[in-house]
């Protein structure tokens, strides 16, 4: 009997480990840094965690976690409420639609994927962002958050592989 409660215990623990990432992700990204100029630029990291899991473990992060996800990132960064609620879950929705590509992919195939999974969420929230604001945002700035965001997918795939290795 107690076994079998610390055997779900266990489960339950495991299944929370993507949540927690991805949410340790998010508020990583708004440490504040000592170069305000640079602040902007950083890599949306939780548009990442939300891609790789919903690649490889969509049972753990469905559908409705990735909308409590952008509404613990709208709600920390103060941008206007649904603007990463719909980055995160239309970057699962592109996932769960193209589901048939992602049977045995390459790392190569997974990367050129979440650039183009990552430019239409982020195109998407940064126009709906700019509608909600009214104005528009700097072009340049759109593309370096872009840049920086499918550039640091490899060193995450990597730890939410490792993660996934030893944990899941």
């Amino acid at each position: 009997m107690a076994l079998e409660f610390f055997q779900r215990l266990d489960a339950a623990g495991k299944a929370l480990v993507p949540a927690l990432l991805s949410s340790f992700l998010i508020i990583l990204t708004l440490l504040p840094l000592r170069a305000p100029e640079v602040a902007p630029l950083t890599p949306a990291l939780g548009l990442t965690a939300v891609y790789y899991w919903a690649v490889f473990r969509p049972d753990l992060l469905p559908a409705w976690l990735a909308f409590l996800l952008g509404l613990l990132q709208d709600l920390l960064t103060g941008a206007p409420l649904g603007t990463g609620v719909i980055l995160l879950v239309s970057m699962h929705f592109f996932v769960a639609a193209q589901r048939k590509i992602f049977v045995n992919p390459s790392f190569t195939m997974l990367w050129v994927f979440f650039g183009l999974f990552a430019a239409a969420s982020l195109l998407l929230s940064w126009s709906v962002g700019s509608l909600l604001v009214g104005q528009l945002p700097d072009v340049r700035m759109f593309f370096l958050h872009y840049v920086l965001t499918v550039g640091a997918y490899p060193c995450l795939a990597w730890l939410f592989g490792r993660v996934q290795q030893l944990l899941l």
